[in-house]
């Protein structure tokens, strides 16, 4: 059943907002403090860059991106404000993890812990948000989001590099309380505001699904039941147990193992490649001695399988959503796009902070507090202005207003980077990185509220988890590690970095593309649900 959307804000959208925004904020922080530790942790358990690629993108990846799925259901069925409380829990209990880790492979268990405690907070946060503020203000809303990431982003620079200086400064070696290093302290003090956020998001009233669109969606009587059974449909071994069970054809099964044979076979070709570009030892991961190259590729073929089954799973279990989501075009494209942008924007920032202190000689404290304020000031203010833009131009252009600004955004920040990042000095640096990252901080809100808008309200879990499963895997997952790669290859961090630009020219063709048929998709949203 239909009625008319509403146009007016439900009882407790600010605070609703505000505990979001604030989730998103701490999920950043904890994710993006590795980035400024990296050079103390390199040099304590003596690593590489393309190690810390791994440390900073792939372990989290597949975790964060398989666990999205599951909970991403559970978001379209349960209580969203108690899946959040939740999940903020535990990952910032594995952060804390980090504090007393002394090994590569502790370090890992905790960035796998955080991985999977934060899946919750995109699917969960925007179908949450979603039911307290109407169509028209989401480009303002998803802009708030984009800030609240700055401020995490920033913020992981700022507290870990400041924290982690004055313990270290504070105590000489051997003196230090349990023996912790600065970067250990820094993690400790990173975990801890988590736990208070997460009793306010506790008590924070849920709303009624679906009322903001005007589309009254029933109770889910087992959320759980179809939360694990997700799961089980998209863990590889699991997922052939699931599809008997299903019913699913004799060609659905062999189009999985061929897609799987397709996946080991391209798997093995990358790991060739990036051992001939950039030869590594065996690293020991426990007991277990394995190659980095083996372990990256492994890792980034699971989580494509892992893409496989789920849409092959949605398509047994699911009809409705999977005729929404896959005959949309637009956001087919969209997903696309954040993936492309991710491998760009994850392998800047995950070697940002190095590039800083080795380029230009500045120490860890003076990297977070000018590059961490820096960023995060512009984080902020810049997606507060190209949301609300975005808004303005799609009353006027509807689909193509927001797609434009995305695509000026994505088309012009890869162009600039190249001045920003020769730079002769730190001071030419920030005043270059001012105008860049304003334009870039432009993509977020609008690429988004072109996306959610092509489902329906149940289905927005289902297509956040969706989009993160890709993104993270294809995005997060190799940007990191290719530019850690090819620094350790070249020995030009700079080289690495501004290589990765090259994904820019795909994504520039998909968003004009976006801008010509996104109002158009939308159209047949209820069109294509009715199948």
């Amino acid at each position: 059943m239909t009625t008319q959307p509403r146009r007016t804000l439900a009882p407790g959208a600010w605070d609703a907002l505000v505990l979001v925004a604030l989730t998103n904020a701490m999920s950043l922080l904890d994710r993006q403090i590795l980035a400024i530790l990296a050079p103390a942790i390199k040099k304590d358990l003596n690593i590489g860059d393309a190690e810390m690629g791994l440390l900073y993108g792939t372990v989290f990846a597949l975790f964060y991106a398989l666990f999205s799925l599951p909970v991403g259901r559970l978001a379209d069925g349960w209580v969203r404000t108690r899946l959040l409380a939740i999940s903020l829990l535990f990952w910032s209990a594995a952060t804390g993890l980090a504090g007393v880790a002394s090994s590569f492979a502790m370090l890992a268990l905790s960035r796998l812990g955080v991985g999977i405690g934060e899946a919750a907070t995109q699917p969960a946060g925007t179908s949450l948000i979603f039911d307290f503020w109407p169509k028209h203000r989401r480009g303002f809303v998803m802009s708030v989001m984009a800030s609240a990431i700055a401020l995490g982003l920033g913020g992981s620079l700022v507290l870990g590099g400041v924290a982690a200086h004055e313990w270290d400064a504070a105590y000489t070696a051997g003196t230090a309380p349990f023996g912790l290093k600065g970067w250990q302290f820094a993690f400790l003090v990173a975990a801890a505001p988590g736990f208070i956020l997460a009793a306010f998001l506790w008590n924070l009233r849920e709303p009624a699904r679906g009322q903001m669109d005007g589309i009254e969606t029933p109770r889910d009587p087992h959320p759980f039941r179809a939360s694990f059974a997700l799961l089980g449909s998209v863990t590889p071994g699991f997922h052939w147990i699931g599809m008997k069970d299903r019913g699913a054809s004799a060609g659905m099964v062999r189009g999985n193992l061929l897609a799987l044979a397709g996946i080991v076979v391209v798997a093995m070709l990358l790991t060739a490649i990036s051992t001939a570009v950039s030869p590594k030892p065996a690293m020991a991961i426990g007991a277990v001695s394995i190659n980095p190259h083996v372990l990256q590729w492994s890792v980034i073929g699971l989580g494509a399988f892992v893409i496989v089954n789920l849409m092959q799973g949605m398509k047994l279990g699911d009809r409705q959503a999977f005729r929404v989501i896959s005959r949309s075009p637009t956001l087919m494209m969209c997903i696309a796009v954040g993936t492309l942008q991710s491998v760009i924007n994850y392998g800047m920032m995950a070697f940002n902070p190095s590039f800083l202190i080795r380029s230009y000689g500045l120490t860890m404290q003076e990297t977070a507090l000018q590059f961490g304020l820096l960023s995060a000031g512009m984080g902020i203010i810049g997606p507060l202005v190209w949301g609300p833009l975005s808004d303005w131009l799609n009353q006027r252009f509807p689909g193509g207003g927001r797609a434009w600004v995305a695509l000026f955004a994505m088309a012009v920040s890869p162009v600039l980077s190249f001045w920003v990042y020769y730079a002769g000095d730190p001071a030419s640096f920030y005043a270059r990185f001012l105008i860049y990252s304003f334009i870039l901080t432009g993509w977020m809100p609008p690429l988004y509220a072109i996306m959610y808008d092509q489902v329906l309200p149940r289905m927005r879990g289902l297509t956040a988890s969706l989009y993160l499963l890709v993104m993270t895997i294809l995005g997060m997952g190799i940007g990191p590690y290719v530019v850690g790669l090819l620094s350790d290859a070249t020995g030009s961090l700079r080289t690495a970095m501004l290589s990765i630009n090259v994904v820019a020219i795909p994504i520039a063709v998909l968003m004009v593309l976006i801008a010509r048929r996104a109002e158009r998709d939308q159209a047949a949203l209820l069109e294509r649900a009715a199948g």
